[in-house]
């Protein structure tokens, strides 16, 4: 009898033990999420004031103008869930952003002259190079969440207690395309 009660407090701790550490994992997986809307939405705040020098431009280069307003819109749409799927289209757009301002620059000389517009562009760089980072621990907050929620013994107390789904970590398909190394998973 007293084993039976000295096994049974063993489990229940052992229960007690994972589903603190299910939860503890999942809530820095928000955070990490959380970190990478703030960094998305600082370059938010740079967009809005790129937009109001390139619409001076505007005769130049409308497409860009449109790039800086679609960013902004698919940065407004991420989700406060933690989800690596949503970034697809805001890295997109950044990617394309970039690019129409350095063909911007090279295309018209006049834009080259205009300091403020080129810091605004290392600003965003910057910016991005925050998000890259912030997506880094995202993901590595995802992994360690998602393998406590799928290895025994937390998977059992997931399954029977917390029932917390996996996160989609971030991946960028568009990067990974040009890698000629492909690992054998």
């Amino acid at each position: 009898m007293g084993l039976l009660l000295i096994f049974a407090v063993l489990i229940g701790i052992t229960f007690w033990i994972c589903y603190n550490r299910i939860i503890g994992r999942h809530n820095r997986a928000q955070r990490a999420w959380a970190d990478v809307l703030v960094y998305e939405r600082q370059k938010t705040r740079v967009l809005d004031q790129l937009e109001l020098q390139v619409a001076g431009f505007k005769t130049y280069e409308g497409a860009l103008l449109e790039k800086i307003t679609g960013l902004r819109s698919a940065i407004g749409k991420l989700p406060q869930e933690a989800n690596g799927d949503a970034l697809q289209s805001v890295q997109k757009g950044t990617r394309e952003l970039l690019a129409g301002l350095s063909v911007a620059f090279e295309a018209y000389p006049e834009l080259k002259a205009n300091e403020l517009v080129g810091n605004f562009m290392r600003e965003i760089t910057e910016q991005q190079e925050n998000v890259g980072a912030a997506i880094t621990l995202f993901n590595g907050a995802v992994e360690i969440f998602n393998n406590s929620i799928q290895m025994f013994p937390s998977s059992l107390v997931n399954g029977c207690l917390n029932k917390k789904n996996a996160i989609i970590p971030f991946s960028d398909a568009e990067a990974s395309a040009v890698f000629e190394y492909k690992p054998n998973f």
